[in-house]
């Protein structure tokens, strides 16, 4: 459900980090900005230089533990998420 209002500081990074595999324009409307993509990557620059993390792109903020283990050119991730 998205914000009703843009989000900013810690939140912002916290659902721009939710919705950064959708990609920037779904994680814009999510975080409340709709179709304002400039707006919502301004705030979340300076949200995430307030948090000291040097983030330069949305997919920065993917979690190493959700990407997928790649070697060797193949795809190594479990087949659903309750496999292991």
């Amino acid at each position: 459900m998205p914000s009703n209002t843009p989000l900013q500081g810690t939140d912002l990074v916290d659902c721009a980090r939710a919705n950064a595999k959708q990609g920037i324009e779904t994680a814009a409307y999510q975080c409340g900005y709709g179709e304002d993509v400039n707006a919502f990557a301004k705030e979340l620059k300076a949200a995430c230089e307030q948090m000291n993390l040097q983030v330069k792109e949305l997919s920065e903020l993917i979690d190493e533990q959700e990407m997928p283990l790649q070697l060797g050119g193949e795809v190594v991730a479990p087949d659903t998420p309750s496999e292991l």
